[in-house]
């Protein structure tokens, strides 16, 4: 009998039916004692045999693109609750690929377990916001091939000819399993070729009028040739081998030949300007060597056809001794600029070489012996000669403020990327010195803007106190250069946090993403202060994704990325991607506060706190990891401790939004609501986040003053 919203299932709460089949029926239903979501299939039998089957498989896999499986019941699975919606085509090559890329992935995994699929198709496999997930084990075959496999493969055929599920699977099915053969690994890779053609065509490799002619075809009949790359095409046919000793062998052979037919980014010009070393005397014009490679970098940028590292990235490797092919390798480019500044007095000595990543060797080098005066054109003369050894049209770029100027502004940003209590102070002091020597360069002001911004984003200081400075200087930025990209996602962001005015937040948005290619922290911004309280999840996912494209090891988008994940309630790979990005640089807080944000809703309580206090031994001003702490330690069962934390806390950030999820989680709802309130008066910059992601919310949506809060936010 179905099952209905609110009805008891064990400890779980049913609250919707997903759908239903032959075997039975699957629904969302809730988890009380982990505060979380899980999905549900309940067979129509008692435990059945094929329950056993897939329970048996998905527990023995632990992979970010294969369902997992929580719990088991006397005829029930509990497994991870995916927010997603089935593989379909056409999609672009691109992002056909990496769905492959990921389907491979996960059937290598169960591959490796002795675990044949033996369903594979469209339907069993899942796009979320970071990726496809595979489904329905509930065929699969574990263990080697004995003798009962070919009655496993003819009574799966017959199962799948019954009235209303024939179409969806025999479409999908190995010759072998038509035949009622036994089916091993290579049926599965059978089965993703199919898959791979659909997704890249948009139409069905053998599809019939009927189920039998459908499965006569897959024996008999060639699939219509493929509009793909020609490599592409190919491997696709090879996959569709009839004979399974003529199939790719394993699956890990069909993602390396997946990975070797497309042309690869390096075969795109690309770029990464490495800091220039200082052989200054004076080891505190660091600033200026820094501040001319990023100069250069910046020149390169708008470059068309032409791949550019962001600064982030590239200045990873300052001071660290490794091989130039090492670094293009992590940073995938296909050429490094390095260099060296001696200052005396007024004069400068630069060098620059291009190196050619592949082999090591020299594209171009040369030196420039001249007077500090003089650094604009050294710039442009650099640039335009890359600019002609990678073949690539070097764009005018506009002329710069006095040099004076420019030095103080370049200390600023120096100190600004540091993000110390110390450097920021100084970023800001040397900002204000451009301005008083050049009140009209624009850039100083964007990079005040910045400096306040960022203030609040690492809890330095309450929003509604640097907010005004912020949009003040940013404004000003703009009343000298309206195309001032960082001023415009300030601005943005203030709409956002400040003004909760989505149609502004947009707007500014969109002229700061104007023009190709968008700088990676922009694209941060837009992620993290429109489109996720907006709840475009997948879109945030992708900004982020975008961004670290062009710089890989920034730490801020690695944040971006894993609370994206988050968002997407996809914690097992938000946790994942945290683990990859604390091997980066293992001290920044704020990806052990994400990670161990993930940790807490994926039921990992004793992970989370160990996350979470690393994050704040690494920031201790960083309250909201302290309240999560202290709600992680409720949700482990330490009340005590819990509630010291709280106490400490209250003291001087009772009014938080770090308040308000430790209320939510301790069911503390008066408070909670104070808190929220006291979040909203101060406009706190994670407000927007956690009031549309965090689950510690969702018991309490229907609340008349939850609802009140959204109205008031625009977010209703």
């Amino acid at each position: 009998m179905p099952l209905s919203a609110g009805d008891k299932l064990g400890p779980y709460q049913i609250l919707a039916p997903i759908g239903a089949g032959g075997m039975g029926e699957v629904y969302r239903a809730k988890d009380p004692r982990l505060n979380r979501e899980v999905a549900i299939k309940v067979s129509a039998l008692q435990f059945s045999e094929r329950f056993e089957r897939e329970a048996k498989a998905i527990a023995a896999l632990n992979h970010p693109n294969i369902c997992q499986i929580y719990d088991v019941g006397p005829n029930y699975l509990v497994m991870e609750f995916i927010e997603g919606t089935p593989l379909h085509g056409p999609l672009p090559l691109d992002r056909a690929l990496r769905y492959a890329v990921q389907i491979c992935d996960a059937l290598d995994a169960a591959h490796k377990k002795s675990i044949t699929h033996r369903d594979l198709k469209p339907g069993n496999i899942l796009v979320t916001a970071s990726g496809v997930k595979l489904l329905d084990f509930g065929l699969a075959k574990m263990g080697t091939a004995s003798a009962t496999a070919a009655s496993d493969a003819a009574t799966q055929t017959m199962d799948l000819t019954e009235v209303g599920t024939v179409l969806g699977t025999a479409a999908y099915m190995s010759p072998e399993q038509a035949k009622g053969e036994p089916a091993d690994a290579r049926s599965d890779i059978f089965s993703f070729g199919v898959v791979l053609y659909e997704v890249l065509s948009g139409r069905r490799a053998f599809s019939r009028n009927s189920a039998i002619e459908t499965m006569a075809a897959i024996v008999r009949d060639e699939p219509a040739p493929l509009d793909a790359p020609l490599k592409l095409s190919a491997i696709v046919t090879r996959c569709l081998r009839k004979a399974p000793a003529e199939r790719f062998q394993t699956v890990a052979e069909v993602r390396g030949a997946l990975e070797g037919a497309v042309a690869k980014p390096e075969q795109q010009p690309s770029i990464a300007v490495l800091p220039f070393a200082n052989l200054s005397a004076d080891k505190d014009n660091e600033y200026f060597s820094d501040g001319l490679a990023e100069e250069i970098l910046n020149g390169l940028t708008p470059l068309p056809g032409l791949r550019v590292i962001a600064r982030t990235s590239a200045f990873a490797f300052k001071g660290k001794e490794q091989d130039i092919r090492k670094i293009a390798e992590t940073l995938n480019v296909g050429a490094i600029l390095e260099g060296s500044v001696r200052r005396a007095g007024n004069r400068i000595r630069v060098t620059a070489q291009l190196i050619e990543a592949e082999n090591g060797s020299h594209l171009w080098s040369e030196r420039y012996d001249r007077d500090m005066t003089d650094v604009f054109a050294i710039q442009d003369e650099i640039a335009q000669a890359i600019s002609e050894a990678l073949k690539v049209r070097l764009a005018p770029r506009a002329q710069t403020a006095n040099i004076e100027a420019y030095q103080n502004y370049l200390k600023g940003q120096y100190y600004l990327v540091r993000s110390t209590p110390e450097s920021m102070a100084k970023a800001k002091e040397f900002f204000e010195q451009a301005l008083a020597i050049d009140p009209n360069y624009a850039p100083a002001y964007s990079g005040l803007a910045v400096y306040y911004y960022v203030l609040a984003g690492h809890d330095r200081k309450p929003t509604g106190e640097v907010a005004p400075l912020a949009r003040s200087a940013a404004e000003k930025a703009l009343a000298i250069d309206p195309a001032n990209g960082e001023a415009h996602s300030v601005l943005a962001v203030l709409a956002a946090i400040c003004d909760y005015d989505w149609r502004v937040a947009e707007t500014h948005f969109r002229q700061a993403m104007a023009a190709e290619p968008v700088p990676p922290l922009v694209r941060f911004r837009y992620a993290q202060f429109y489109l996720l309280p907006l709840g475009r999840v997948r879109d945030a996912v992708e900004q982020c994704r975008l961004g670290l494209e062009t710089d890989p090891l920034s730490m801020v988008l690695h944040f971006g990325m894993v609370l994206s994940m988050h968002a997407a309630k996809q914690y097992r790979e938000a946790i994942e991607h945290g683990r990859r990005a604390l091997e980066i640089d293992p001290n920044f807080y704020q990806i052990w506060f994400a990670k161990g944000l993930a940790q807490l809703h994926a039921g990992f309580n004793q992970e989370a706190i160990t996350s979470l206090k690393r994050a704040v031994e690494l920031a201790p001003w960083y309250h909201r990891g302290a309240w999560l702490l202290a709600a992680a330690y409720y949700l482990a069962g330490d009340h005590e401790r819990s509630q010291e934390w709280a106490r400490k806390l209250s003291e001087s950030h009772g009014h938080t939004v770090g308040a308000a999820s430790y209320y939510a989680a301790a069911g503390e709802v008066d408070g909670m609501f104070e808190a929220l309130d006291g979040a909203y008066r101060q406009r706190d910059l994670f407000l927007l986040y956690i009031i549309q992601n965090l689950p510690f919310f969702d018991r309490y949506r229907t609340d008349p003053r939850f609802r009140a809060l959204l109205q008031r936010m625009n977010l209703a």
